[in-house]
């Protein structure tokens, strides 16, 4: 009989709907055996969408009664730390959305902790995994870049333009769209580059929001500049914005990368009639630039026509990536990755620039 890996999910939102009950799903050897949300009448019709038998409230009681091997925390940040570590006294297989806590501190008592309860432990971050942004790695493992120098990493929306309460943007909650957008990019920076061993940043609150039942809101940013260096000595510069208007494009991302041997530079729009994704580069003795198109093995069988829809949730349901990858490590007993070690990493970053904009200093870490 096949093997089923028993999985409980915390979190109810638009993502978990578009992201981990599906991919889950879509895995043979997973039951998705409850869900925990604090809004019962929305985790009972979730769970009869996705025939989920159970459901909770209280997430300390989904550990201790859904008889499970694997935990997903898709909850907001502030609860990643107390979830993750009750479901590691547990002995359970951790996912955890990004970014993995709102401290490093936190982050670096989470990783420990899976480390010794001897547990598989993930971070979803998810751009790792998307064929243009593998496609970059591979050209730049191969060599394309020589020696890096400096990069710049942008990525842009503008869904907190709006004057209403979003928990992103309550410091006692999150660190804004630093620990939202930056967490993605700083992760970017370390997995294409390396480690970042100094940092100096500048964040800004635009928009005017008011706290949970119109009382007021302590703000957490929502534009973020950061200037850093890498233990490479290469420098780099991560903008990320939730107040940029990006028309039809959902979001967008641009990286370039320069280096010894060449430059190359990748342009993604997300939706609108420009969806899509260019990698470009030139090498060092190349007077132009030339386009490098994704291969197709990257993308498998997966229709890429719809870019936006190829990848959330088309990708995820197919291949072994995100949480497939998760539950694959589970079962053979692999090592997976980004895992906890990576978010702690990240965090690391996020409490730095923190630190540097309140300081007005440039911040070392060791």
């Amino acid at each position: 009989m096949t093997k089923q890996i028993q999985v409980g999910i915390v979190g109810t939102s638009w993502w978990t709907d578009l992201m981990f009950l599906p991919s889950l799903k879509s895995h043979p050897q997973v039951e998705i055996a409850a869900l925990c949300s604090r809004n019962r009448d929305r985790a009972e019709a979730m769970a009869q969408k996705y025939d989920i038998p159970h459901v909770f409230t209280d997430y300390r009681k989904l550990i201790e009664k859904g008889n499970l091997q694997a935990l997903v925390i898709a909850a907001p940040d502030d609860l990643h730390y107390p979830i993750a570590m009750n479901a590691l006294d547990a002995g359970l297989h951790v996912l955890c959305e990004k970014p993995l806590a709102n401290t490093a501190v936190q982050a670096k008592e989470m990783y420990e902790k899976a480390e010794t309860v001897g547990v598989k432990h993930m971070v979803l971050f998810t751009w790792r995994w998307m064929p243009h942004f593998q496609h970059l790695r591979n050209l730049i493992v191969d060599g394309y870049l020589g020696r890096c120098f400096h990069v710049q990493f942008r990525f842009l929306g503008g869904y907190g333009r709006a004057h209403e309460y979003l928990w992103r943007f309550d410091r006692q909650r999150a660190n804004g769209i630093l620990g939202d957008l930056g967490s993605h990019m700083i992760d970017f920076a370390r997995w294409y580059v390396g480690d970042i061993v100094k940092v100096h940043a500048h964040l800004a609150t635009f928009i005017d929001r008011p706290g949970v039942d119109d009382q007021p809101l302590d703000p957490a940013n929502d534009s973020a500049i950061l200037a850093v260096e890498f233990a490479n000595g290469a420098h780099g510069t991560i903008q990320v914005s939730a107040v940029a208007h990006v028309g039809d494009r959902g979001v967008e991302q641009h990286l370039i990368l320069n280096g010894e041997a060449g430059t190359l530079q990748a342009d993604v729009l997300f939706e609108g009639v420009e969806s899509g994704a260019v990698i470009r580069g030139a090498r060092h003795n190349e007077d132009q630039f030339q386009t490098y198109p994704v291969p197709d093995k990257l993308w498998d069988d997966v229709d890429h026509s719809d870019f936006a829809s190829a990848q959330v949730p088309g990708l995820f349901v197919k291949q072994s990536i995100g949480p497939r990858l998760f539950i694959d490590a589970i079962l053979e007993d692999r090592p997976v990755s980004p895992n906890f070690y990576d978010g702690f990493k990240v965090q690391e970053v996020v409490d730095a620039a923190l630190k540097s904009h309140q300081t007005g200093c440039q911040v070392l870490l060791h």
